[in-house]
């Protein structure tokens, strides 16, 4: 289902780019290692496990844990978590 015409996401989408790879990228590096993936798989493989982390934030806010794991700002804070 596409998005209404005109709608405008409020802290946009997030994107992997600049950070590491791309989901693109990951679904290569996984099919060569021999485990086959497109990059829809990677992405929803990224988004459960952005679920499970943003669980334990969402237990202490009002907003809902997918809206949470989507937000870019959030996924942002992860990597330089991981990097730190």
């Amino acid at each position: 289902m596409s998005m209404p015409k005109g709608y405008k996401k409020e802290c946009g989408y997030a994107t992997v780019t600049g950070i590491g790879m791309g989901y693109r990228e990951i679904a290569d590096t996984m099919t060569v290692e021999g485990k086959p993936m497109n990059h829809a798989t990677a992405r929803n493989y990224f988004l459960r496990g952005m679920n499970k982390l943003a669980k334990q934030v969402s237990s202490h806010t009002e907003r809902d844990t997918k809206e949470i794991a989507l937000d870019p700002r959030f996924q942002q804070a992860v990597a330089e978590l991981l990097k730190g």
